[in-house]
């Protein structure tokens, strides 16, 4: 197993079992669920986004997040997140033992209102609910608040949203008790130089501490680019997701999530350390497609395989 207290340089946020799955017709069984969180840790994945705190008869493949989160917890020394939607999703992520949460607040209000049913204006209050129940927690249950700034780049019921307003909603989310704001290409409309401007801008309101990390969508296949683009900028998390599944079932046309292979491949050519094990790591997905066989995986790696004589960062770096 890789050595999981080693440095790395960039984290990779494994979001397949939340974001993938929400997306996709089949429901994952819970103990096929157990088997990938597991496989991917022991492959040195050190993050997983495990499910979301949603309404069961709204998201009915994520039913079982309580159950998911109890048996990841068990993991050692592994990052066990969430997604939530409004402070009661919060308070149950809380309950279970979250080690971080996740509020999404879509900048383009069009897509609030279908995603969440609510405005700007009462996710912000949603937010201050939560970080309020973050602060009130026992010591040492107190999971990480992370907002995620979703269609950030642009919206396919909107259009593009102007800059004041994603700066303007950034700010208010750390204002509202959150430790960090994220970057969400929710639609896929993001580009290398709108990566780097946007990080710019959020950073110049928040700080660089509080923004290190954007999930990233690879619909028109410039996933990989726009990673780089954002590690250039000085960005240290990268959301992906195991075979590419996922996207946002309420943004037509969001499909394609960063695939987890090929993106620890990039990172580990390039000399980064993920303490990610590639061949591992490139072995879960029989579990996945095992449990998923009508659903369709993606990635180049799996079928090209490694380079002769390719040595991962990681490797090196013990060497």
């Amino acid at each position: 197993m890789t050595d999981r207290t080693s440095a790395i340089d960039i984290l990779v946020s494994e979001v397949g079992p939340r974001d993938g799955l929400q997306s996709v017709a089949t429901i994952m069984s819970t103990e096929a669920k157990k088997a990938w969180i597991a496989a991917e840790a022991a492959a040195g994945v050190r993050e997983i986004e495990v499910g979301s705190f949603v309404p069961a008869r709204l998201l009915p493949q994520l039913a079982d997040t309580a159950d998911i989160v109890a048996f990841a917890k068990t993991i050692p020394d592994l990052t066990v997140a969430v997604l939530v939607p409004n402070a009661r999703g919060a308070a149950a992520a809380i309950a279970a033992g979250a080690d971080k949460i996740t509020l999404p607040l879509s900048v383009s209000e069009t897509h609030s209102l279908a995603n969440l049913r609510r405005t700007h204006e009462q996710v912000i209050d949603e937010a201050v609910a939560i970080g309020k129940l973050v602060r009130e927690a026992p010591e040492g249950r107190r999971p990480h608040f992370e907002g995620s700034l979703s269609t950030a780049f642009g919206c396919t019921l909107e259009g593009a949203i102007p800059d004041a307003q994603i700066a303007r909603l950034a700010a208010a989310l750390m204002d509202a008790g959150c430790d960090e704001v994220g970057l969400s290409d929710t639609t896929g409309y993001a580009d290398p130089a709108a990566v780097k401007r946007l990080i710019k801008l959020v950073r110049g309101v928040v700080g660089d501490p509080a923004l290190t990390g954007i999930h990233l969508h690879n619909t028109r296949g410039l996933g990989l680019a726009n990673a780089l683009a954002a590690l250039d900028a000085g960005l240290t998390t990268l959301d992906a997701s195991l075979g590419g599944i996922g996207g946002c079932p309420f943004a037509p046309g969001a499909s394609g999530n960063i695939v987890t292979e090929d993106l620890v491949f990039m990172l580990e050519a390039m000399g980064l350390r993920t303490g990610i094990d590639i061949d591992r790591l490139l072995e879960v997905r029989a579990i996945v497609t095992a449990a998923l066989p009508q659903e369709e995986m993606f990635g180049f790696l799996p079928d090209a395989k490694l380079p002769l004589g390719f040595a991962p960062a990681t490797l090196l770096e013990a060497a």
